[in-house]
């Protein structure tokens, strides 16, 4: 049976990725294993943004990344290692799951894009080809909304 000690939830705060967590927290419950809660601000979209407005893109994405952690938080009931980060989403989850040594990094297969985003080319599609532990990916169920928080679409 694998052993995992140390599990990463990559959010992006949208209902799609909450029974990503859900699967996520019951999994390190399961485990008593240590939960590191993820977001990462998308550079490039900050970047493709107006010049005058990056800084506020930004501050908002951080200020979104935040509420995302302390959801988890709140629905975890243990601690859980909070963690905002800028760059390009896929690179960075896997990134972080290499700095960490993590054992699992969680993501839902579908963010704030929704439909309008093909799964070639999708974060969670590059966080599975790159990252180099094993990926859980858990699907939105048919009929959930998506409230699209505006982080990194996962």
């Amino acid at each position: 049976m694998p052993e995992f000690d140390t599990i990463v939830v990559a959010t992006d705060g949208s209902d799609s990725v909450s029974r990503a967590v859900e699967v996520a927290l019951d999994l390190a419950d399961r485990f008593d294993a240590a939960v590191h809660a993820l977001y990462v601000v998308d550079s490039g979209e900050v970047d493709s943004s107006p010049e005058e407005v990056r800084d506020q893109m930004r501050n908002a994405l951080q200020e979104r990344g935040g509420e995302a952690i302390v959801d988890v938080q709140k629905r975890a009931g243990l601690d859980v290692t909070a963690v905002v980060r800028e760059g390009r989403p896929a690179n960075e989850i896997a990134d972080y799951a290499r700095e960490i040594d993590a054992d699992l990094v969680a993501t839902g297969t579908r963010g704030r894009h929704g439909e309008n985003r093909f799964l070639i080319g999708s974060v969670a599609e590059r966080v599975v080809r790159t990252c180099p532990v094993p990926v859980l990916t858990v699907r939105q169920l048919a009929g959930e909304d998506d409230d699209g928080y505006g982080g990194a679409p996962v």
